[in-house]
């Protein structure tokens, strides 16, 4: 039977809020928030004696994956504001 302790629940709920988040604006919060539970499970496993080698794996893609949801907020709002410089120079 798999059973899903709280912490490991904690980051996978984290994890999914940063991801599905609505609002442009609070993205990079959610993933500040998935990353500290992230490394607070992983430092839990590493000071485990248990084989947790899926879970350990599902932390490094959920990182990986949070990483990359960053870069691309990141890029995004670069854009806009070149976007936006631009629109207001053309109207000038």
């Amino acid at each position: 039977m798999l059973t899903i302790s709280v912490a490991d629940q904690r980051w996978q709920d984290l994890y999914r809020a940063a991801i599905f988040e609505p609002n442009s604006q609070e993205v990079p919060k959610r993933i500040a928030d998935a990353e500290r539970a992230l490394v607070v499970r992983a430092r839990e496993l590493f000071g485990s004696k248990e084989d947790n080698i899926e879970e350990e794996q599902a932390l490094d893609d959920a990182m990986y994956a949070l990483n990359a949801l960053r870069n691309a907020w990141t890029h995004r709002r670069k854009a806009a504001s070149v976007t936006h410089e631009y629109s207001m120079s053309q109207s000038a």
